[in-house]
């Protein structure tokens, strides 16, 4: 046991020392377009080049927290979940998945999951528990859905209903069959009554952004991006029950009185559905 926990540390120290601040990194660009503070200067310098290729960048970021927020009350309260499997965490900020979750319902269970070092370093030093509850991290690339399932299998019981985040993280995966394989994969492994929620930046809404990601692919080719139709969007959820009103925007998605305000129509598209 001892054995298996030192190599672990070691190998979480070896992912560390791969940190590059001076190269821009899609979590902590993200990290600053969300306001947090944990972000470089290469990732101001790419968040505002992307700004100011397409605008509505600046817009998103709010918007997407709220959905989160309204899909995390309906899943608890609505829909009794109460375990999540939170794919291509981030870093962490205030709102984190199991703090809303476990506002509504301590005893929530929650995984999280990433391989990016700076990420995981910050979850575990940052997220912590109610005491009803459990947190869990898994270090796997979205692209293994088996690597994903076996590590969450730790803290999540999988023949109960699970509510599976993928909030922007299948723009990250560049094949089409690639990306549905990872809802379809996570969704098999369910129990009947779980779900999959999503958002995914749209290629068919605002054309400055098609022009935006293909600048990001120049600034960080380690970490490209794909955005997809709302056909192509629909397709990944193929099999599932989208919950109504089904696949829109984001700020569409059971808008509440307190979201944001914004005269821009929000190129993201969302989605969440229950597997029968």
């Amino acid at each position: 046991m001892a054995n298996d926990w030192e190599e672990e540390e070691a190998a979480r120290r070896a992912k560390a020392e791969l940190i590059d601040t001076s190269v821009p990194n899609a979590a902590r660009v993200a990290d600053y377009l969300y306001g947090g503070h944990n972000n470089f200067e290469a990732d101001r310098r790419a968040a505002r080049a992307l700004a100011a290729a397409a605008p509505v960048v600046t817009a998103i970021a709010p918007h997407l927290r709220a959905f989160q927020q309204r899909v995390l009350r309906f899943l608890v309260v609505e829909a009794g979940i109460r375990q999540f499997l939170d794919i291509g965490t981030g870093l962490p900020l205030m709102g984190s998945t199991h703090e809303v979750a476990q506002s509504f319902a301590p005893e929530c269970r929650v995984v999280y999951v990433d391989n990016d070092p700076m990420v995981l370093a910050h979850a575990r030093a940052e997220m912590t528990s109610a005491p009803e509850g459990a947190i869990g991290y898994v270090d796997a690339d979205v692209r293994d859905p088996g690597a994903i399932l076996a590590g969450a299998q730790e803290i999540l019981d999988f023949s109960q209903p699970v509510a599976v985040l993928l909030l922007y993280t299948l723009a990250y995966v560049e094949d089409d069959a690639e990306a549905a394989a990872v809802v379809s994969t996570t969704a098999a492994a369910s129990a009947s009554g779980s779900y999959v929620a999503l958002y995914h930046i749209a290629s068919d809404v605002d054309p400055a952004l098609d022009y935006a990601s293909r600048q990001w692919n120049k600034m960080i080719p380690a970490q490209p991006i794909t955005l997809r139709s709302r056909s192509e969007v629909a397709g990944l959820v193929a099999g599932l029950d989208p919950v109504p009103p089904g696949l829109v925007l984001v700020n569409q998605w059971h808008p509440a009185p307190d979201d944001p305000i914004s005269g821009d129509v929000v190129p993201v598209y969302a989605v969440v559905a229950r597997k029968p």
